[in-house]
């Protein structure tokens, strides 16, 4: 069978018999035909001729051609689909691709905002409402205790200990941490939590919450970030998680140990703060000639 005519039993396969929708079988369908004229330029005829080399070789040309990692990796697993279908209609003896490692694809990080752009965050206009009020605070915990939004929502009062300037939060893997508050977090809180006990508010255990009183949700807590970054001119992809990459970014622009650094996130491996954060070049270098005896 013509190499073109297995492509097709395959996404007649998907269509039929796994049903999947019809901007999927696109996308298998026009990954499977860049391999397919790849491989027949190789003079591959059918998939039964396919070698490991020659999967490679292919790998090679999209790279060459400046495809991004990411976008390698599907197509490598476009083909990986079909090889297995192959191996199963016996079109195959074995799979090719089994020796073919994929791209390592990096993780995308959010642009860094600058600590002028970020301390416009404290701004929000309206701090005579307790709404307005509860957002500011929202703001300025995100930055400056560099939390993740599944843990600012779950903050509870019995957790904040503001005389010590420290919160209790749980991170990943139900891990527990002492995050420290700045003077900018306290006071932003204090006038939250003053004006909640005075208007009225609904009672509630947690610190960040609804006029229901229940904890926000990870929703609500990104759509008053997007919104507050519209107002304040930020433009519209400012998101928490930026919030907390810049928080470690500039921890480490301004010298922080990356260690110490990775006990404030919460990472269970350095390895993961390294991806996270990023320094420039120019500072790694003032930072050896400052501190490394043989430097100069």
């Amino acid at each position: 069978m013509p190499l073109e005519a297995e492509v097709d039993a395959f996404l007649e396969h998907l269509q039929v018999e796994r049903a999947l929708a019809k901007n999927s079988l696109l996308a298998y369908g026009r990954d499977l035909s860049d391999l397919t004229q790849a491989l027949q330029a190789l003079g591959v005829t059918g998939v039964g001729e396919l070698s490991t080399d020659q999967l490679r070789a292919w790998l090679n040309q999209l790279g060459e051609r400046g495809l991004s990692a990411r976008s390698m990796a599907r197509r490598l697993s476009a083909t990986r689909g079909f090889l297995r279908f192959a191996v199963r209609e016996g079109w195959l003896l074995r799979d090719p691709s089994e020796g073919v490692a994929p791209p390592r694809v990096g993780r995308r990080l959010p642009r860094d905002r600058s600590t002028n752009e970020l301390s416009l965050l404290l701004q929000v206009s309206d701090t005579t409402s307790l709404r307005g009020c509860r957002d500011r605070a929202l703001l300025a915990v995100l930055y400056g205790g560099g939390l993740r939004v599944s843990e600012v929502c779950a903050i509870r009062l019995t957790e904040l200990d503001q005389s010590a300037g420290l919160v209790k939060v749980l991170g990943k893997g139900e891990r527990p941490r002492l995050v420290p508050l700045g003077e900018v977090c306290l006071d932003a809180i204090d006038q939250y939590l003053a004006l909640r006990r005075t208007t009225g508010a609904r009672p509630s255990v947690f610190l960040f919450a609804g006029p229901s009183g229940k904890q926000l949700t990870r929703q609500a807590v990104w759509k008053i970030v997007r919104k507050v970054g519209r107002e304040l001119g930020l433009g519209t992809d400012l998101f928490p998680h930026a919030l907390r990459h810049s928080f470690a970014s500039h921890l480490l622009a301004g010298g922080a140990d990356l260690r110490a650094v990775q006990l404030l996130l919460g990472h269970a491996s350095i390895t993961t703060t390294e991806i996270y954060t990023h320094v420039s070049a120019a500072h790694v270098e003032a930072a050896f000639r400052k501190a490394h005896p043989r430097a100069s």
